[in-house]
């Protein structure tokens, strides 16, 4: 059969003969037993369900070891033949061009260079899911590849309940992921009916198809590297930043630190990501001798070299070794999958990396204390650090959530609403006042055509116009456009792309709408091809997550998730071609809610009217929101988007002088 052929099949009428295990995949590990031998039977029906009855009898022995096993059932046998890559839109059967992009997307998710768990159809993040199963994906892809543009797939937390008529203004995919009732979003609640097979955890990206590889994260984490070191009045030449994680997200940490002009030294227990990103030329050089790492750092920062070193061993090792040795380390922070602390998400020191993954999945209760028992010493050498001088930033991965759970010495001395820890989240002192709160967050898009080529084009489109817009702007983002356009001429020299022809940029609504219409002109010229926009659901609008995006919001609402919810809702109708809403994210299940979209620009009149509406929404939604928590930089923000478009009307808050309320 033809690509095509299998793509319009979707699960086949003929079982195709069960696959082996390949060892030389990174696989995700065992999942904790945590079902019933009722729950178990349960589990097998849901998975059955997608099969006709003749199939049951062979199945159940077969998804009942997979239970068994890995904790899931995975449905290994039906994964494709054919290779796992995005393919140019044109490959793609079926009667919606805008139901083709979504398909590159979604394969773009699960690229063996990609993902980080290809076979069990994880993004990133140890559980960041595309789906639960192989046979949601053959079925969605199915259904894409019939749908027309009077239709919209319903997605529920990976599986396609079905196509739904619509119309053509209307999203073609609506996606939600782990929506649970809020009682039930603790982590041993999605471990059960995960493994039941009625929700997912689709990370942020990862379950709405708008990934696009570590890329994705590396210009957050060289704006950030970058301003951390001038928040401390460092040069990056000569400096250090240590840090840990070569997952799918944080493999992106020493690239960014090789931009920013840094020695990186960044731990990592798994030994095949290791290999991976070091294939990728994402790090430099790996080292496996505590000693020889000291020696290798030190030769490093007197020559000022620019390189990332990976640690393959245990960061908690690197942060004591560093200390006895008294070799300065100027930024730290962490990166690890702390949002995922007892499945594969953060691995105990001074325990092999296989040894603990069998006690993660034979003795859970044990793996916690030995999980918790290491949080408690990584703080403590963190502290040592801190007092002579090193810059700490808690990098959003839950690090000082759970470091706090386990009893680590992490707690503020005078703690104030949304100051509890005695550290501050990357998005309180940089990200949030810097970019956030004046609507510049990490706008993306990919290339359909999957050539090399139309990407270096519209880099220059989106750089002509970042450099013309820095012309007029005001004095308060002079900063954020040099660093983009700084960012944007060195795109291709940094070779960043992995899996699809993507880029990544910090713009504003107006950068993105400008950037936007004229791609969508150099379509409409046929300069270039389709494009799909997008971008990191860590942004201005599209998440509320007290821990992170929301963090530097102190008038008390960022326990509420109105700004994530308001946002899928407005994009829906304002022209989005997909979107989606989350409950779990990088900060973990039940501690976020967070949404994304994705538009494909085709060169029509229709793309020029949806992508202006939608937009501009999609970041003034979150401004407004950060204006009215009194943040001084969206106050500025947004009345500079009142001036701009007369329609817009928001209410601006009114400040209290602080003696009044001492009296």
């Amino acid at each position: 059969m033809t690509f095509q052929e299998q793509i319009t099949q979707g699960i086949p009428s003929v079982l195709p003969q069960p696959k082996p295990y390949e060892t030389n995949i990174n696989h995700a590990p065992k999942r904790k037993e945590i079902l019933s031998e009722e729950e178990k039977k349960l589990a097998l029906r849901n998975a059955l369900r997608y099969f006709e009855p003749k199939h049951h009898a062979e199945l159940i022995p077969e998804f009942k070891e997979e239970l068994e096993k890995y904790g899931r059932i995975y449905m290994y046998r039906l994964r494709p033949d054919y290779r796992m890559y995005a393919r140019p839109i044109s490959e793609y059967p079926g009667k919606s061009e805008q139901a083709k992009a979504i398909m590159l997307m979604i394969q773009n998710n699960l690229d063996y260079a990609v993902a980080q768990h290809p076979h069990e159809l994880i993004t990133y993040g140890g559980n960041g899911a595309v789906f639960s199963n192989w046979a949601q994906y053959l079925l969605t892809m199915k259904y894409l590849s019939e749908m027309t543009d009077e239709q919209t797939l319903v997605m529920y937390s990976g599986h396609p309940m079905g196509l739904f008529p619509s119309h053509k203004d209307a999203p073609r995919v609506v996606v939600t992921n782990g929506m649970m009732i809020p009682n039930y979003s603790r982590p041993d609640d999605w471990e059960k009916f995960n493994a039941l097979g009625v929700t997912q955890y689709g990370q942020m990206t990862a379950g709405s198809y708008m990934y696009i590889g570590p890329q994705g994260i590396v210009h957050g984490t060289t704006i950030t590297v970058l301003n951390g070191f001038r928040k401390i009045k460092k040069n990056p030449s000569g400096s250090l930043f240590v840090t840990s994680g070569l997952g799918g997200m944080s493999g992106a940490q020493p690239k960014a630190g090789t931009i920013a002009g840094c020695v990186t030294v960044c731990a990592e227990v798994n030994p095949k990501i290791t290999k991976i990103r070091h294939e990728q030329g994402w790090i430099h050089e790996v080292v496996e001798d505590i000693n020889e790492l000291v020696v290798r750092v030190r030769k490093a920062l007197e020559n000022k070299e620019v390189v990332s070193i990976a640690y393959l061993g245990n960061i908690v090792d690197v942060w004591e070794k560093f200390d006895t040795e008294n070799l300065h380390i100027d930024l730290g922070s962490d990166q690890t999958s702390l949002h995922n602390p007892w499945a594969g998400g953060y691995y105990p020191v001074e325990i092999s990396f296989e040894a603990a993954n069998e006690m993660m999945a034979n003795n859970p209760e044990q793996f916690k204390i030995e999980v918790q028992k290491t949080l408690r010493r990584h703080a403590a050498a963190i502290n040592k650090h801190t007092a002579k001088g090193t810059y700490f930033f808690d990098y959003g991965n839950a690090f000082l959530l759970e470091a706090s759970r386990a009893g680590a010495d992490v707690m503020a001395e005078n703690p104030t609403l949304g100051r509890e820890f005695k550290y501050p989240s990357y998005v309180q002192d940089i990200m949030g006042p810097m970019c956030f709160d004046y609507g510049f967050g990490p706008f993306r898009w990919v290339c359909c055509s999957g050539n090399p080529d139309d990407l270096a084009k519209t880099d220059k489109i989106a750089c002509d116009v970042l450099e013309e817009m820095k012309k007029s702007s005001p004095a308060e983002i002079q900063q954020q456009m040099a660093d983009n356009i700084q960012w944007i001429k060195g795109a291709q020299e940094n070779k960043l792309v992995v899996g699809s022809q993507a880029r990544i940029l910090y713009a504003d609504a107006e950068g993105r709408t400008k950037i936007a219409e004229a791609f969508n002109q150099a379509i409409a010229r046929g300069e270039i091809g389709y494009v799909v926009l997008g971008r990191d659901h860590h942004d201005v609008s599209g998440t509320d997550s007290p821990y992170r995006e929301t963090s530097n919001i102190y008038d008390g609402s960022r326990f509420t998730s109105d700004m994530a919810i308001q946002n899928v809702i407005g994009d829906s109708f304002r022209g989005a071609t997909w979107v989606s809403i989350h409950n779990g994210g990088g900060v973990g299940w039940g501690e976020v809610v967070n949404g994304g979209f994705g538009m494909v620009l085709d060169g029509s009149k229709d793309a020029s009217r949806r992508l202006e509406s939608m937009l501009f929404w999609d970041v003034n939604n979150g401004i407004s929101r950060r204006s009215w928590a009194r943040n001084e930089g969206a106050v500025f923000a947004i009345k500079r988007a009142m001036e701009t478009q007369p329609l817009l009307k928001v209410t601006i808050p009114n400040l209290v002088d602080d003696a009044l309320l001492n009296d």
